[in-house]
């Protein structure tokens, strides 16, 4: 078996809001809010680094729990704005935390790479005992601020996520995953010579269709129906996307938390900072289903599904 113990966030501490960018991209404030859903978004500062976005995550993770690093059996890290290709943030995190032998690997995989994390964390935990798995970004230095890059410099932000994988104990146990790749799609959303290129309304055509198709396929097989679930916790790509699904799968929008609005879209980290905002508002244990579900480069997209510890154990 394959808990979730606990999560953990990090945001930098510079707030760009659209009065800011707006200017930069030729854009009105209001539109970019209307647009997809973003007032503000965070941004590195220049002495940042995926890894150190990432170590801070780690350790409000680490400290809610009280485990150590030297505890972890392994570390996962997805990004798709790494500052080097190999080694990647993964090792970088590791040597921050001390470990000089613990396994840490890269998933160098934009948006939805953390939920890619997940589900192999689930099949690891049994073997390893505690996995961490880490989504960092910091994608402002992969965006042009200028009116040819306003589509894609109004979106994205900067942070990091964290998820404490154990296989022993945690407030839900991971019952189920499906993951899925599309590469002869994958030109509409990729990272090239360090910058991000997207072809926004394909994407949202892509993801308003494969989003929720994952979703239904993995409540069903698992005799579960769209109404079961607790909490729908989605990667942070665009708050008219969260809605779309949420239409497409007729479950009432309050059901999936959003706080895109604060932070914008922080790719693979989004996922886990939403779900880390989610459990602390929610610090009970779990009394329904969690469905996790991201889309992102590849085309990589999926959906995850927790289910409360006392139904798992009855």
């Amino acid at each position: 078996m394959a808990f979730l113990r606990a999560f953990g966030s990090h945001l930098p501490s510079r707030c760009v809001t659209n009065e800011e960018l707006a200017p930069l991209v030729g854009a009105d404030a209001a539109w970019i809010l209307d647009v997809c859903g973003i007032e503000e978004r965070r941004y590195a500062a220049d002495e940042d680094t995926v890894a150190s976005l990432g170590l801070a995550a780690t350790q409000d993770c680490l400290q809610k729990v009280g485990v150590a690093p030297a505890d972890l059996g392994m570390i996962l890290v997805a990004s798709g704005s790494s500052d080097r290709f190999c080694p990647g943030p993964a090792s970088q995190l590791a040597a921050a935390l001390g470990l000089t032998s613990t396994p840490a690997l890269d998933i160098p995989v934009a948006s939805c790479g953390s939920l890619i994390g997940l589900a192999l964390a689930a099949q690891l935990a049994p073997k390893l005992g505690l996995v961490l798995v880490v989504g960092a970004e910091i994608m402002s230095r992969r965006i042009d601020r200028t009116p040819e890059g306003k589509d894609t410099a109004i979106l994205f932000g900067d942070g990091a996520g964290a998820c404490l994988v154990d296989a022993h104990s945690g407030f839900a146990r991971i019952a189920d995953s499906i993951l899925c790749t599309d590469g002869a799609a994958s030109e509409i959303l990729k990272i090239e010579n360090n910058r991000l290129a997207m072809e926004g309304l394909s994407v949202i055509l892509q993801a308003s269709r494969k989003i929720p198709r994952a979703i239904k396929d993995l409540l069903s097989r698992n005799s579960l129906t769209l109404a079961d679930p607790g909490v729908y916790l989605l990667h942070q790509a665009n708050r008219n996307l969260i809605e779309r699904v949420a239409g497409a799968l007729k479950v009432p929008a309050e059901r999936f938390f959003v706080n895109i609005a604060r932070y914008g879209n922080t790719s693979s980290a989004s996922l886990l900072i939403a779900a880390n905002e989610w459990r602390q508002a929610n610090s009970d244990p779990p009394t329904a289903p969690i469905v996790f579900s991201a889309f992102g480069t590849g085309l990589n997209w999926g959906a995850l599904l927790a289910l409360p510890v006392r139904e798992a154990a009855a």
